[in-house]
């Protein structure tokens, strides 16, 4: 179990650790001298049998809450101490405000100090902190007088402490590992060490990680968990993780930082979330107030984009969008508080809902709805809602993310779910088995349709299938859809065509006699067939009859119109594609520039620019600056050919 104290500065809290651990947790030169905690302090307490009782020592001054913040991000038990002199005192309820924020589920109040003052004070005191903590997770704490200077009532608290450690919950290490520095420090003959919560998952020597959110591979050489060398670390306590890694020495390591998992690395710069306003503020939060924001360890500051309403009153919870100025590590359910812009006061504070905020449409009531969703208690509630929903596309990587599942985890509860999944711009997305039945039932009915007002094409392109559907779906969406449905047998692609299986088109008669003339000339030509009007030349037609038959001939799948005055037959088309993939193959980043294809190609400038052109409109390259990346493969985009 961790402990953290809580108070105003002053109050005895470093005192009193050391009175119940015998450790002094001022570690500073500074804080020695000026008797004044700055920092955060530790200490650890064994109480047997291999269990251990870690505390954290917070700093109470207010120019330190920051300092403070990140102490009790991940703590299980909170130590509210208020001095029997002073009572009450701002940073007390400032102190008493974050952790309720935070969601500090337990906790113990000390009345320190005793031995300054008479029975009748302490009463007083009791009564007056009785008042402060009511409606909070304390109202109902225990309360302890003690002297840290003497000892009296050091050890009633002590036992209170170990009996709270040894009746309280186990954190639940399931979930990919996730550690919060709070320092980083490098030691003689081991390499750099980082210190924090273990918020998450667990920990073993040797384990492969990431420094987030930098993206930082780095690799586990040892470590000590609740100050103690061990072999695994779990979630719930402090470990230090000695690390090393070839990129280390190029970045710095903060206050704030993680190590992670590859698969909880997702660095926000914004997320959504529920956010409470303090019931003690003057005035309502509104849209695009700038803050100080504290999640995990880390301060960094950002703007409320209040979403809905565009304000949230005092002691009022909304929907919000936090947009930072640098990015920070943020999923489904953590912690966070606001301060205000100068970093004087605790103003708000709240629960992560979704770190992958679309990028626009933030307060549009389906989005609402998605939060909604993504508060339910659990991933299973959560991605039911999210299925039931209008759309119910739902992000299955960025879900899994977002709730910190493992890839089994994600697996099982894919399983669980009605749910059917497609690949979506290189993506898994998964949608409900009833959506899925309506688009599939949608896709085919339009090409029946189709089939019976153009018996003489063999089909309509997937942008066309698309757009004669009468309602909105998303590109990727029909493209994943289409893929699936190739897969099932219950289309069939010839080309850049789509048709039902069991379909056929047919020249005319005289369409037959020209096309026999004419295919042998467009095959002759592979990956630069004839121009229309050096075509028409060849089969001694004008150039409109020529593009007529040419356009009849596309119809039914026979070519594929690639640039203005260029058609193609399949096998050249897929001929394109494949140098596509291999020009692409070539390079260590999996892109290509147009002189790399022209020149794999042979094809000329020209013509490589009209080729690029059509193979992006198919969706077989994509655009990234003055370069492409392959999305699919020849195979895919346009079936086997027939040689």
């Amino acid at each position: 179990m961790l402990v953290a104290t809580a108070g105003h500065v002053d109050h005895g809290k470093t005192a009193l650790i050391k009175a119940l651990t015998g450790v002094d947790t001022d570690r500073l030169p500074e804080e020695k001298q000026r008797g004044l905690s700055i920092d955060l302090g530790f200490a650890y307490h064994d109480l047997g049998g291999g269990e251990v009782l870690g505390f954290v020592d917070v700093p109470g001054h207010e120019r330190f809450v920051r300092n403070m913040a990140a102490g009790v991000a991940a703590i299980d038990y909170a130590l509210l101490v208020v001095a029997a002199g002073d009572g009450p005192m701002p940073q007390t309820r400032e102190h008493l405000a974050i952790l309720e924020l935070l969601g500090v589920p337990r906790g113990a109040v000390a009345i320190s100090k005793v031995d300054r003052v008479d029975d009748a004070r302490v009463d007083a005191v009791t009564a007056a902190v009785r008042g402060v903590v009511a409606g909070t997770a304390l109202a109902d704490a225990d309360v302890y007088p003690v002297s840290g200077l003497t000892g009296a009532g050091v050890g009633a608290l002590r036992e209170a402490l170990l009996t709270a450690a040894q009746t309280g919950r186990d954190r639940d290490a399931e979930g990919n590992f996730r550690l919060a520095i709070d320092r980083g420090f490098t030691v003689s003959g081991a390499g750099l060490v980082v210190t924090g919560a273990v918020m998450a998952g667990r920990v073993t020597a040797g384990d492969q990680l990431l420094l987030s959110p930098q993206g930082v591979p780095v690799r586990v050489r040892g470590l000590r968990a609740l100050d103690r060398a061990a072999e695994t670390g779990v979630a719930g306590q402090r470990c230090a993780l000695n690390i090393t890694g070839p990129d280390l020495r190029r970045v710095t390591v903060r206050r704030g930082d993680w190590i992670v998992a590859p698969e909880a690395h997702a660095p926000a710069r914004r997320f959504d979330a529920r956010l409470t306003v303090l019931g003690g503020e003057a005035r309502a939060l509104t849209h695009w107030t700038p803050v100080h924001v504290h999640a995990a360890a880390s301060d960094v500051t950002g703007r409320v984009a209040v979403l809905g309403p565009r304000q949230i009153a005092p002691g009022d919870t909304g929907l919000v969008q936090l947009v930072l100025d640098q990015p920070i590590g943020a999923l489904r359910g953590d912690r966070f508080i606001l301060r205000d812009q100068s970093a004087r006061r605790t103003i708000a504070g709240g629960m992560v809902l979704d770190p992958f905020p679309p990028p626009r449409g933030r307060a549009r009531p389906a989005r609402l709805a998605q939060l909604a969703a993504m508060a339910a208690p659990t991933p299973t509630g959560a991605l039911a809602s999210l299925l039931d929903q209008a759309d119910g596309l739902v992000d299955l990587q960025n879900f899994a993310t977002a709730w910190n599942l493992t890839p089994e985890a994600a697996d099982a509860l894919w399983r669980g779910q009605d749910l059917v999944r497609l690949t979506v711009a290189e993506r898994a997305v998964g949608l409900s088995r009833n959506r899925w039945r309506a688009l599939r039932d949608d896709v085919l009915d339009t090409l029946e349709r189709w089939h019976a007002q153009h018996p003489d094409s063999l089909g309509p392109a997937e942008t066309i299938l698309r757009r004669a559907l009468g309602h909105p779906v998303a590109t990727a969406l029909m493209a994943a859809t289409v893929a699936r449905l190739l897969q099932d047998g219950a289309l069939r692609r010839d080309g850049l065509s789509l048709r039902l299986p069991d379909h056929r088109a047919e020249m005319t008669p005289e369409d037959a006699a020209l096309w026999r003339r004419a295919e042998p000339l467009i095959a002759e030509g592979g990956i630069r067939p004839p121009r229309v009007r050096e075509l028409a030349a060849d089969l001694d037609l004008d150039v409109e009859a020529t593009e007529g038959f040419l356009g009849r001939a596309t119809r039914l799948g026979h070519l594929l119109r690639v640039a203005p005055n260029r058609y193609y037959p399949p096998a050249a088309v897929h001929r394109l594609a494949e140098i596509a993939e291999e020009t692409a193959a070539r390079a260590a980043d999996g892109l290509f520039s147009a002189a790399e294809y022209r020149d794999r190609s042979g094809i000329g400038r020209n013509l490589t620019i009209e080729v690029l052109e059509f193979l992006d409109a198919a969706h077989v390259t994509r655009r990234v600056g003055e370069r492409r990346r392959v999305l699919q493969t020849a195979d895919d985009a346009f079936g086997k050919p027939n040689y």
